[in-house]
Order: C-alpha cells, then sequence, then structure tokens
C-alpha cells in the first residue's frame, strides 16, 4: 500500500524532537563529540516483525541533518527477521544521536501494532472476517497508528467522531432507545456516513433490524451469540464483533460468520517491536 504522505507525520516527528530537546539540545553529544563528526549507522531489528513507520524514522533524522544520506532497505509492510537492517544513515554524529531516540520510539511503537495486527489477521485466516482498530489510540498519534494496522493487514474503523456515526449504550440511553435514536440521527446525516449501532442483547438486535441503520456492533457476545445474530441479520447489516476478545478467542469468534471483528488492543496495548540503532565503526 502507498506510503503516508510527509506532511501527515512530519509535524508529529517535529513536535517529538523539539520535546526531547528542549531548551538546550542533546548535551551529552554536544560536549562528546567534534561539531563536524561524521557517522554511519544502522536501523537494526532485534526481533521478528512486521516492519511499518521507516519513513517515520527517517524524517526525524533529516530533520536533525537536511544533509544526511537515508537509505531504506526494508520498507512498510516487510517482515523482518531478527538482526535484520531495516535502514542505513549516514550524517553528522551528533544529528544522528539527537534523532536516534524519537526515531527509534515511533518505528518500535507503530512495527509493534502492524506486528500485533499480522497475528490477529493470520489468526482468522479462512473466513470471512475482517480485522480492524478502534479509536483507543495514543492522542496525536491515531494518524499513525492506524496506518500501522493497514500494514499489518488490517481495516480501519472510524477515524474519530467526524466520518462515521456510532450509537452506543448512552447515546441510547439519553436519546429514548433504539427506534428513537436511530430515526434521530438518520433525519440529519448525510447519506454517506454509516450509522451503527452498538447492542448487547438478541432483542435490541430484533428491534435495530426495523429501523435504518447501517451496521450492528455486537458488544461482548459469546461465539454462541454471535452465530445467532448473523443468523438473525441475514445479510441486513455488517455485523461486527467488539469487546472481550482475546487472542485465543479470535478463532472461534471469526467462525461465528461476523463481518468484522474491532479490537483495542491493536493499538493500546501491542508491545512495541525492539529496533536498534548500530554505529559503524
Amino acid at each position: 500500500m502507498a506510503s503516508l504522505p510527509a506532511v501527515l507525520y512530519e509535524p508529529t516527528v517535529r513536535a517529538a524532537l523539539a520535546e526531547d530537546l528542549g531548551t538546550a539540545g542533546d548535551l551529552t553529544s554536544d560536549a562528546a563529540i567534534p561539531e563536524d563528526a561524521r557517522a554511519t549507522a544502522d536501523i537494526v531489528a532485534r526481533k521478528a516483525g512486521r516492519i511499518a513507520g521507516i519513513d517515520v524514522a527517517l524524517c526525524a533524522f533529516r530533520l536533525m541533518d537536511a544533509g544526511a544520506t537515508l537509505e531504506a532497505i526494508l520498507g512498510d509492510g516487510a517482515d523482518a527477521a531478527p538482526g535484520a537492517v531495516l535502514a542505513r544513515i549516514e550524517g553528522n554524529a551528533r544529528a544522528l544521536l539527537a534523532a536516534e531516540r524519537t526515531a527509534l520510539n515511533f518505528l518500535g511503537r507503530l512495527c509493534g501494532i502492524a506486528t500485533a495486527t499480522r497475528t490477529a489477521v493470520d489468526a482468522v485466516q479462512g473466513t470471512s472476517a475482517h480485522i480492524a482498530c478502534t479509536r483507543k489510540t495514543t492522542p496525536g498519534l491515531r494518524h499513525l497508528e492506524k496506518y500501522a494496522v493497514r500494514i499489518g493487514g488490517g481495516h480501519n474503523h472510524r477515524f474519530g467522531l467526524h466520518d462515521a456515526v456510532l450509537i452506543k449504550d448512552n447515546h441510547l440511553i439519553a436519546g429514548g432507545g433504539i427506534s428513537a435514536t436511530v430515526a434521530r440521527v438518520c433525519a440529519q446525516v448525510g447519506h454517506l456516513v454509516m450509522v451503527q449501532v452498538e447492542v448487547d442483547t438478541l432483542a435490541q438486535l430484533e428491534e435495530l433490524l426495523t429501523t435504518q441503520a447501517d451496521a450492528v456492533l455486537l458488544d461482548n457476545m459469546t461465539p454462541d451469540q454471535l452465530r445467532a445474530a448473523v443468523a438473525l441479520v441475514a445479510g441486513r447489516l455488517t455485523t461486527e464483533a467488539s469487546g472481550g476478545i482475546r487472542p485465543e478467542t479470535l478463532k472461534d469468534i471469526a467462525a461465528s460468520g461476523v463481518d468484522v471483528i474491532s479490537l483495542g488492543w491493536l493499538t493500546h496495548s501491542a508491545p512495541a517491536l525492539d529496533v536498534g540503532l548500530d554505529f559503524r565503526g
């Protein structure tokens, strides 16, 4: 898939560098290393994983040294073995060290999400279910984390409150129930806006099927309940399973026949991939 345009991530990387450099810059490197010293360094995967965020990481080095030579050896979407060289940078030694932690923080985080997503996608292979992420993302990093999900083979749920309607339990309580709330929403939003409703029971689902909703979120249902829900919907709505789904239950959830399985832990709990920067002697 196409990489993210730099205009989408450069401000985020710039802000992260500014946070690290503070008001005085890199005290250690500036004191220890001659100003004109040059270095060549490799970004290396310490463990196996799906690569995502190479361009984001390299952006940190470019912002610190506009004249640096940057080479991506394994691009986003590649699967790296332990010890694989992901990229090579040649430039001012101080600049490389000042950018190192910011670059690796982004890269490790995004690779970890992509790796977790790839594992989840592999677990449901052979079924009709798609793996999707949620809005449970790191504030300020949603665009990058959802990109990493796509690199891992997953799909994105809505990006925010602005691009789709998801009517949850609190909306239903405040809005007067399923039928009244959905009718009110459908009368206000445009025809291009998808309307999804969260239900906890099959009785709620039966009521939802009498409305103009486009999709249903089946919350915290067992595989048997999901199978019954899919049969009841009979293709009239997009069905999504969510809530309490663990890696070990993915296969059973997918076998129920749901269209989508959304997993908050892809972005809020995926462990970062161990990556490092090694200077060449």
